[in-house]
């Protein structure tokens, strides 16, 4: 069976805002293109959007969170479309939420070669750009979702 085309599949995600109790965010080296970025991935067949980031934190980053709140959603194409390493290009609707560890520790994965908490002020670089508009607004600390 020939392979799909994805660049014209536009997948669903989640992705979190940790926040620790000094105000720092949770961030995750990736091991795919080594730029800094939020935990979140592909929203599995099967899988509410909360259970996703559960998964996807905890694959991530090693720390259990549970879901808080909606921070927005985003499917602006600069800041939602990847292309992989191995020449796939994906374009992304993303949910956004702010999550609060529960359990777990810091620990490393096939997808992360770090692990660390950042304050909003001094995010480390090179960071995912399309993640800084979403870091923004989770600091902005609206009560109504986003939707860009």
């Amino acid at each position: 069976m020939p392979k799909p085309d994805i660049t014209r599949i536009r997948r669903t995600t989640a992705t979190a805002v940790v926040f620790d109790t000094q105000g720092r965010i949770l961030l995750h080296r990736r091991s795919d293109n080594n730029n800094w970025a939020l935990p979140g991935g592909i929203i599995e067949v099967g899988e509410t959007a909360d259970q996703a980031i559960m998964r996807e934190v905890k694959e991530e980053t090693g720390y259990d969170v549970s879901v808080m709140r909606l921070i927005g959603i985003y499917s602006e194409p600069k800041h939602t479309t990847m292309t992989y390493p191995e020449g796939d290009t994906v374009s992304y609707v993303s949910i956004l939420f702010e999550c609060g560890v529960v359990g777990g520790t810091a620990a490393l994965s096939d997808e992360s070669t770090a692990v660390d908490w950042f304050l909003p002020g001094a995010l480390p670089q090179p960071l995912h750009a399309g993640h800084v508009p979403r870091i923004q607004d989770a600091t902005a600390r609206q009560q109504a979702a986003f939707y860009r």
